[in-house]
């Protein structure tokens, strides 16, 4: 069954939605064009409509553009259950939209928590993904641990806040964010966007501050997200709420069990990566970013930073990343 997208202002392409069954789980696609399928994975606290300013132009390039809901999210189902979220379950789903849009092949690209859930999809399932670009989080690897325990040495040992660990515990988060959805997420936009001033996101906050503890609230969002994507994104979480978005960040330890199989594997497909110069995802992997990459992705044929561009690449840099997108899609 497909359903036609009601009119949203700033909105650059006219997609239809599908509902792809996964398991027990139904997968909400913003869906446009023919062609080979590309499948968009978006991050938190996010949707489909994260890529509105990609899916026309991929679909105008020869493509089905396909952005997903991840569950937990806007129109896909929403299960209870923690374990639900792990990425064995999501990497299910896009394989679900793979099959059914795609004819069981498929080109990925996600940001944020949509970036590992396409690196690690191409991992599993070199077969089915053909290619992988990812915005805003490199891929690295499996590591030794997981990486919740890695950031409970390295910052809350030491008294420092560290926004992982924060979400851990079940119903907090969810309850600061949603007692007051419109202002939660103007903070969060705006403290991991380019024009957020220096320490928008207190680099001083200590283990207990909570998630909003201390964000600017700007009283004018930046011009790339206007009032009408503002509107969007807050009915979207005043219907769904946070807890299936928070879920993903509790499953570390299940991900890390099931990923280590894989962890001797290289990503072979050809793949990208798009950061924004100021976003402070990728600067939590240092300068050695790159050289790590081309070690575990041997087909890596770009990386690149977009100067005054922070953490919502795609939003905030549309021009630039969709140029280094469709050459890309181009070149597989």
């Amino acid at each position: 069954m497909a359903y036609r997208l009601g009119p949203v202002q700033s909105l650059d392409c006219a997609p239809r939605f599908e509902y792809v069954r996964s398991g027990a789980c139904t997968i909400r696609v913003a869906v446009q064009g023919a062609g080979p399928l590309v499948i968009m994975v978006h991050g938190w606290p996010e949707s489909w409509y994260s890529w509105r300013h990609q899916i026309g132009p991929i679909a105008n390039a020869g493509f089905t553009a396909a952005a997903i809901d991840v569950r937990g999210y806007g129109g896909s189902s929403r299960p209870h259950a923690i374990e639900s979220y792990d990425m064995r379950s999501i990497i299910s789903d896009i394989q679900a939209v793979a099959d059914r849009l795609g004819g069981g092949k498929a080109i990925l690209i996600g940001h944020d928590w949509g970036a590992p859930i396409v690196w690690n999809s191409a991992l599993v399932d070199p077969e089915r993904f053909r290619g992988v670009a990812a915005l805003s989080i490199p891929y690295v690897g499996q590591g030794q641990e997981p990486l919740i325990e890695v950031a409970r040495r390295r910052y809350t040992q030491n008294g420092h806040f560290f926004y992982h660990i924060c979400i851990e515990e079940e119903g907090a988060a969810e309850a600061e964010m949603e007692a007051d959805v419109r202002a939660g997420l103007r903070k969060i936009y705006y403290a991991m966007s380019a024009d957020a001033p220096e320490n928008a996101w207190p680099r001083d906050k200590v283990h207990g501050d909570t998630l909003l503890h201390r964000l600017v609230d700007p009283n004018v969002m930046p011009g790339w997200m206007s009032a009408s994507d503002l509107d969007y994104f807050v009915t979207e979480f005043e219907t769904s709420g946070f807890r299936g978005a928070f879920n993903r960040y509790r499953n570390f330890h299940r991900d890390f069990k099931f990923l280590s199989r894989f962890d001797h594997h290289p990503i072979e497909q050809p793949a990208l990566f798009i950061s924004g110069a100021e976003d402070i995802g990728l600067h939590m992997f240092g300068r050695q970013a790159e050289p790590r990459m081309r070690e575990v992705v041997t087909d890596l044929r770009g990386f690149h930073l977009i100067e005054n561009c922070g953490h919502w690449t795609q939003q905030e840099k549309p021009a630039e990343v969709n140029g280094l997108l469709l050459d890309w899609l181009r070149g597989i």
